[in-house]
């Protein structure tokens, strides 16, 4: 069973040409005071950040001392710790370490290099071409789409767009 979807009912609409003109002049008050109140927002998670940035920060270098720390004990004992290589975990009685081995992966820097090399030496095999529908063309000849499945051309959709107006002040 299919739900659908009602749009919402409007609660409100100005009456007359004032009301409208009035209710813009609201919008641009509300919005303006919406930015006021989002930057006093962020100058106080600025102030909360610096005030604990220092903290965060030296938790942040003892801890990577201290894994670093561990880490050097742990390769360095890594044979015993690991019955030989058998496992690739070690617990310990707060946790555990493990090594994992990462799966292969390709990175390409210069891929418009890369893909030319490639070509050069034959191994077309290593070159995807995609196929995707050209949206572009299809605006130019709407005509010759017209009528296949899967394909809407859509025009006319008209967006209502509100400018409140508002004198623009530079910052010296």
């Amino acid at each position: 069973m299919a739900t659908r979807l009602k749009a919402k009912a409007q609660t409100y609409a100005p009456q007359t040409q004032n009301d409208c003109a009035a209710d813009i002049k609201k919008l641009g008050d509300l919005q303006r005071e919406h930015a006021r109140v989002a930057a006093d927002m962020n100058d106080e998670i600025a102030a909360i950040t610096k005030r604990y940035q220092p903290q965060l920060d030296a938790f942040g270098e003892r801890i990577e001392t201290l894994r670093n720390g561990v880490q050097t004990y742990c390769e360095a004992n890594r044979s015993s710790l690991t019955n030989d290589g058998k496992v690739k975990t070690a617990n310990f009685i707060t946790g555990e370490v493990n090594w994992r081995q990462r799966p292969p992966s390709v990175g390409i820097r210069g891929a418009d290099a890369v893909l030319e090399t490639l070509a050069r030496m034959g191994l077309t095999r290593f070159i995807r071409t995609k196929q995707e529908p050209n949206k572009e063309a299809m605006l130019n000849e709407p005509d010759a789409v017209r009528g296949i499945a899967g394909i809407t051309i859509v025009t006319g959709v008209e967006d209502f767009v509100v400018t409140p107006f508002e004198a623009q002040a530079e910052v010296a």
